[in-house]
């Protein structure tokens, strides 16, 4: 049924543009960066109707992993709204999300140089922001435990089939809480070994995160499961 809602709606946002209602959030994108060469590709080869098309497929997608079916259960978003923006920033930085305005930006720069597909990129990147922003644990504002929130958003980006070439391979990592793709690997793990758990870990983050989750949840600690994985891989 989830799909099929999808799908009409996807349909729908040929009409609708720059945004679009899904399941009581309203999703927007706008590019204030399109005198650029980066905002010109972004239009060129994304366009911000898709970019709409895909933060709502997320936000469905990113719901289902953390069982978060009924609105009660969700992370409410500031004014039920996800918004895109596509900015021209200086330095290396990809995008970010706002938490205080559940407000993603792109920069433009990042689009400019990509090499390779602009749409499976950027669409990897828009699930992992979309995902901080139905998260649990961003009460942790000076992000204590970033690394957990990180992970989780590059797992659902990974279960979406959206992991880029430039990531570490399963197994590979200094230790768990090394964040992104590291922890997103583990936290794969994880979940293979105890389906769910992942869902379980989020639901926890709404009273903040600690170490001794692992063994509540998974019944191991957290460092004799790093081993496991470890050893799985042969490291």
């Amino acid at each position: 049924m989830m799909k099929h809602l999808t799908t009409v709606f996807a349909s729908l946002l040929v009409v609708a543009g720059l945004a679009a209602t899904a399941a009581g959030v309203r999703f927007e994108a706008a590019n204030n960066a399109s005198t650029t060469p980066g905002g010109q590709r972004f239009d060129e080869e994304y366009g911000v109707g898709y970019a709409v098309q895909v933060m709502s497929e997320a936000s469905f997608f990113t719901w289902k992993i953390f069982n978060q079916t009924e609105l009660a259960d969700r992370r409410a978003a500031m004014d039920d709204r996800v918004k895109l923006v596509v900015n021209d920033i200086n330095g290396n930085i990809l995008g970010f999300e706002s938490d205080s305005e559940s407000s993603i930006t792109l920069n433009a720069g990042y689009v400019n140089n990509i090499t390779g597909d602009v749409r499976t990129l950027v669409t990897g990147l828009l699930y992992h922001e979309v995902t901080h922003v139905w998260q649990w644990g961003q009460q942790d504002t000076n992000w204590t435990h970033g690394w957990v929130y990180e992970g989780i958003a590059d797992f659902v980006r990974l279960r979406a089939g959206y992991a880029p070439p430039y990531w570490v391979q399963p197994g590979e990592g200094s230790s768990w809480d090394a964040g992104y793709s590291v922890t997103a690997w583990f936290l794969d793990y994880c979940d293979g070994l105890r389906p769910g758990f992942v869902t379980v870990l989020n639901e926890r983050l709404k009273d903040g995160y600690s170490d001794d989750d692992f063994l509540q949840i998974m019944g191991k600690p957290v460092q004799e499961l790093w081993r496991d994985y470890k050893a799985k891989y042969g490291g």
